[in-house]
């Protein structure tokens, strides 16, 4: 059990942020403060995505390289075929990245509501907030 948790360390870092993050955002009543959870929450999930594409024992990027004046396509057979372990998979680092542009735009959009809502309701407090909704 302990190799189990040794091993997969990085895994228990994340899942740890995840709950931080969901923490924040379900437990706290500040509007700011369940952002930033809801951020930290996407940072883990971005994070863990990362960490399950490395390739133990290092890869180089996936650039095909040219053998006898012919690109090498993985099709041929024997000397000349491609060993895909050789290479890291771009396609986990693009979508992150797409994912990254995505929370970055959450998090702005999500900071300019709550700058209206203080402006409206001079508080970023739930409870204060909801109040002050049903007075009218």
């Amino acid at each position: 059990m302990f190799e189990f948790i040794v091993n997969y360390y990085n895994y228990w870092m994340y899942i740890g942020l995840m709950m931080i993050g969901f923490y924040a955002m379900m437990a706290k009543r500040n509007l700011v403060k369940k952002i930033i959870g809801m951020n930290i929450f996407q940072s883990a999930i971005i994070f863990f995505y990362i960490s399950t594409s490395v390739k133990k024992g290092g890869a180089t990027v996936p650039i095909l390289e040219y053998a006898h004046g012919h690109a090498t396509h993985g099709i041929e057979h024997g000397a000349n075929a491609i060993d895909v372990m050789q290479y890291a998979n771009p396609l986990p680092h693009v979508l992150m990245l797409t994912a990254i542009v995505v929370m970055v735009a959450t998090l702005g959009v999500a900071l300019a509501v709550v700058i209206l809502i203080y402006r409206r309701y001079g508080t970023l407090e739930e409870d204060e907030i909801m109040k002050l909704v049903r007075r009218g």
